[in-house]
């Protein structure tokens, strides 16, 4: 067997480097790819999700009750919402309660002096039994998330006990709410955040404390959305 010569070996190796430099590229650029598709395709992660028709779905708008709070510093500032980036679920801290009356204490916060008030309300408001009350307008910001107030519609719900899981009533309404509000605004899954996500506040207790039922619950919101793709006859309508 002949032996090769220190210039073939050289190259040899040369090619190897290559081959292998070549290969770990095309490795890392189909993990990249795949992580891409799994991330815009089926469950988007971002604002929109890319390449998404969102004309082709029409989720009916949820009958709402609207109260909206009388302007204010502490609770309507009357802000513009310049931009809708995602939904902030929060829960109200006060089992037992139902919607007109969380509603009525945003409102009593117009009385209070300025400086002392504490700064809260919320867009919507979620019954024990599923009542829809909306308290700010969709092009106003509302206190509540913090940093996001500026860019997010919020949904405060209400919570028979303390464990703040809801109703089946609340929940079927926060879920038919937000899959009409992420078509509205072509808000992804993950743009359906809890106020947890925004501060760490244990808001909403329940699904901050049971990650399995607030992944459920995006689900069941992005599920809900998708089951409204127009079919041939409401697109005559």
């Amino acid at each position: 067997m002949r032996r090769l010569t220190k210039a073939k070996k050289r190259k040899l190796k040369r090619r190897l480097i290559f081959i292998a430099a070549f290969l770990a590229t095309v490795l890392a650029v189909s993990n990249i790819a795949a992580w891409f598709i799994k991330n815009t395709r089926n469950v988007p992660g971002g604002k929109t999700e890319k390449g998404f028709d969102y004309s082709l779905y029409n989720v009916k708008q949820p009958s709402v009750r609207k109260m909206l709070l009388t302007e204010n510093v502490n609770s309507r500032p009357g802000t513009e919402l310049k931009k809708v980036n995602g939904i902030v679920i929060h829960y109200t801290a006060n089992p037992d309660t139902d919607a007109e009356a969380n509603r009525n204490y945003f409102e009593g916060r117009k009385d209070e002096p300025d400086e002392n008030a504490n700064k809260v309300s919320s867009h919507y408001i979620i019954g024990l039994d599923g009542t829809i009350i909306q308290c700010i307008p969709l092009n106003e910001i509302a206190y509540a998330s913090n940093d996001r107030n500026a860019d997010t519609i919020s949904i405060e719900c209400c919570h028979p006990d303390e464990t703040g899981r809801f109703s089946d009533d609340t929940y079927n309404s926060l879920i038919h709410l937000s899959a009409w509000l992420c078509g509205k605004y072509q808000l992804s899954r993950d743009s359906v955040i809890r106020h947890y996500d925004v501060t760490g506040k244990m808001c909403p207790l329940y699904y901050v404390d049971n990650g399995k039922a607030w992944d459920k619950l995006k689900d069941d919101i992005w599920n809900y959305f998708l089951d409204c793709k127009k079919t041939e006859n409401t697109d005559k309508d």
